[in-house]
């Protein structure tokens, strides 16, 4: 009785390495910060807006940690949790790819036996190291800038919002306050 070798291609074992790599990365991915700094504009006037921005952080839970006088500009803090959603996501990702990698490994050397499938155990690291890299105090900085502007020849106020946060923090505050995005130079 003969046994038929088993043999896997170089390149599924290869195509399997650059799975496992890019399963790495994406899973570091995640808890990389994402701060960045966008110009708003708005009608509403410097004071109502500064009301409007006071009581919108306060529900989200950041406080004042410095005030700027000279600048005008304002920092807060607070602490950003994880989202399950994208915890439970990371996990099961994790489990396919390490499902993918022991099949590839039980395939390539039969005498492991169903040994490789035991990587699984390992997904759910992947869900534990995503909590533990975004859970974490994310700091928010924003002035204020009253500038005139005419447009055919009436002249209007227009209020700026310069704000740097983190990307997720800038598109909820774009929605709840109806800013208008402007291109920053």
């Amino acid at each position: 009785m003969t046994v038929p070798i088993q043999f896997i291609s170089p390149s599924i074992f290869t195509l399997t390495v650059v799975l496992a790599i890019g399963l790495v990365f994406f899973i570091r991915a995640s808890t990389k910060d994402r701060t960045e700094t966008a110009l708003y504009a708005t009608e509403m006037d410097d004071v109502s807006l500064l009301e409007t921005l006071q009581q919108y952080f306060a529900n989200r839970a950041y406080q004042v940690i410095a005030v700027n006088a000279e600048s005008g500009s304002i920092s807060l803090k607070g602490k950003v949790g994880a989202s399950i959603f994208m915890a439970v996501f990371l996990g099961s990702l994790a489990g396919i790819g390490f499902a993918c990698l022991a099949l590839v490994l039980a395939i390539a050397y039969p005498q492991l036996g169903y040994w490789p499938y035991g990587l699984l155990v390992l997904s759910p690291l992947a869900s534990w190291f995503y909590w533990q890299g975004s859970t974490r105090v994310e700091q928010v900085d924003f002035q204020v800038r009253s500038t005139a502007d005419s447009i055919s020849d009436v002249e209007r106020s227009v209020t700026q919002l310069w704000v740097s946060a983190h990307r997720d923090e800038l598109a909820v505050l774009e929605s709840q306050l109806a800013l208008k995005r402007q291109e920053t130079e």
